[in-house]
Formats: C-alpha cells, sequence, structure tokens
C-alpha cells in the first residue's frame, strides 16, 4: 500500500475496483471526542498545525524509503451489500507484499482462506517473473525516464500535500495514547474560500478528517476521512456518494518505521449508468519481515 500522507484521500478514487472498507453506518461522523481523549494544554494555531503537516509529509517521505525494506502478508475482506444494505457476498483474499527493484507488488497466495489451485499460483508467479524480467532487461533511457516519472510523481504528491495545508481549518482537539506512543489529535474542516491550484485539489473541500500525529516522530499513525458531498470524475463516469469513508491506522515497527496495520473503507459509489455499488472490506497486515538483499529476510521477532 503506498503511504503518502495526506494523498491516501486518493485511494477513494480507485474504487470501486479497489475500495477498502468495513461495516460503518450508512453516513458516519468523525470520531467524536470521547473518553480516549485527553484534553491538552499545549495550544497550536492554525498555521502551526499546517507547518506540522507540512513536516509531516516530509517525515513520510523518508518513512517511505525505510518501508522498501519490509515485506508483509495482506489479506482483504470484502463484503457486497444490496440495496436493503445487507451482505450479499463475501470474498477474502491474501497476498505477500514484497518491493521488487523498489516497485511493490502484491503476489496472491489464497482466496477465501484456501490456498491457490496450481494453476492460479503459476499465473501469481509468472506474474511477478514478468516485473522481475522488466527491470532486469531495462535500458539506461529506460530506467532514466522511469526514475524521472517517479520523481516527477513524488513532486506531485509534495504539491498536493502544500493544497491539504491551505485547504482546511485545523483544531487540536486532544491527546490520545496509541500502542503506547502519544499523539495529538487533529480535526481538519474544509475551509470557506479555499481556492485549490491544483485539478486534483479540487476533492478537498468535499471531505473532513480526523489525523493522529505521534509526538515523538512528528510521524501521522492514523487518518479518519470522511466524504461529506458528492464527487465526480471523468465527465460523471463514476461518482462517489456522501458517506463513505477511509480509516487508516499504522504500527511502528522495530523502532524504525511505520507500516500499516488496518484499513477499513465503506464505500457507496456509482460508475457510469451502472447501480451503486456498495462495498465494505476490512483490510489487515501482518508478519513483517525485514529484507536486505546480501541477507535473508529477518522476522520482526529476531531483530528487536
Amino acid at each position: 500500500m503506498k503511504r503518502h500522507a495526506f494523498p491516501i484521500f486518493c485511494a477513494l478514487l480507485l474504487t470501486p475496483a479497489f475500495a477498502f472498507g468495513q461495516t460503518l453506518p450508512a453516513s458516519p461522523p468523525i470520531a467524536p471526542a470521547d473518553e480516549h481523549l485527553a484534553p491538552t494544554p499545549i495550544a497550536l494555531s492554525r498555521e502551526q498545525i499546517q507547518t506540522m503537516i507540512r513536516q509531516v509529509a516530509d517525515n513520510d517521505d523518508e518513512n517511505d524509503k525505510r518501508q522498501r525494506d519490509y515485506t508483509y502478508i495482506e489479506r482483504m475482506e470484502e463484503h457486497k451489500l444490496n440495496g436493503k444494505g445487507e451482505v450479499s457476498s463475501v470474498e477474502t483474499r491474501t497476498y505477500d507484499v514484497m518491493q521488487i527493484y523498489n516497485e511493490q507488488c502484491r503476489r496472491m497466495t489464497a482466496k477465501n482462506d484456501k490456498r491457490l489451485s496450481p494453476k492460479e499460483a503459476a499465473k501469481e508467479e509468472e506474474k511477478i517473473q514478468k516485473i522481475i524480467d522488466k527491470r532486469k532487461n531495462e535500458s539506461d533511457s529506460q530506467r532514466e525516464k522511469r526514475l524521472k516519472e517517479e520523481e516527477k510523481d513524488r513532486e506531485e504528491n509534495r504539491q498536493f500535500v502544500k493544497e491539504v495545508a491551505d485547504a482546511y481549518d485545523f483544531t487540536l482537539v486532544g491527546t490520545e495514547s496509541l500502542e503506547g506512543r502519544e499523539t495529538y489529535v487533529i480535526d481538519a474542516e474544509p475551509r470557506k474560500g479555499f481556492e485549490p491550484k491544483r485539478k486534483e485539489a479540487k476533492i478537498l473541500p468535499k471531505f473532513r478528517f480526523r489525523v493522529w500525529i505521534d509526538r515523538a516522530a512528528n510521524q501521522w499513525v492514523k487518518l479518519d476521512a470522511q466524504c461529506i458531498d458528492t464527487v465526480s470524475f471523468g465527465l460523471f463516469l463514476a461518482r462517489i456518494h456522501k458517506g463513505s469513508r477511509i480509516v487508516i491506522d499504522t504500527t511502528r515497527v522495530n523502532d524504525e518505521v511505520w507500516l500499516p496495520r488496518h484499513v477499513a473503507v465503506h464505500v457507496d459509489v456509482r460508475v457510469a449508468l451502472l447501480k451503486n455499488f456498495n462495498v465494505e472490506q476490512d483490510i489487515t497486515y501482518r508478519d513483517y519481515k525485514k529484507f536486505h538483499a546480501a541477507s535473508k529476510i529477518v522476522g520482526v521477532e529476531e531483530v528487536k
């Protein structure tokens, strides 16, 4: 899962093919202040929080580089709902997530918690081998072109984050301990009068979010974002409806990197003239292993 900071909103744009989710209220509010939140004597202005978010984005770029040293297992459980909001089908898929030449790849290993058939497994291996062969046989000019495109993508992400910092009114609502680490809990509401500079930023006023930022590491560790107005793409070929929501949790591994722990999204989307897709998925991650090109894969338990 690509983890660049707040452009994670773009995960919603990938629906329905890559929708994430879990059973949530039809129009869930941002998580309210509760007994888990402690008031903080610290007062942060909107400008201070903006600066913090920009720094978080820079730290997330560095975290992304360290993330490439890890493999892990991803399990996705998908619930498709009927018009009454009842579950009509359930499907699970399990993947090995790995890095091949700095490209994140996923190899399916099981469907509905059963190992793939020999034929299905062979197709997955063939897919991975094609990626390896493509990179091994890459010419100098192809490699240069690819690296320029990757840098362009990173720069676009950085520019998007700058827009995020300008698009919202931020409020520090308290602090909360997550996995033993103290975090700032910050709410973001669309700012009236925001004028987007980039085409992609036009969707920002249609989302609100709450973010948890690790106080010591200045790293985002949890995000809860909600669609508050219908979002249309591609001349109305696709619409994400109000109430769609994404919740992302990460975890600190080996005291050096933040990796995904749980992703949940409820998505209500209409594609072209087809009926609405109401999809919920729940994704969990486990078995983090650190990989070095010159050594064996090492389990997290072995390197602590």
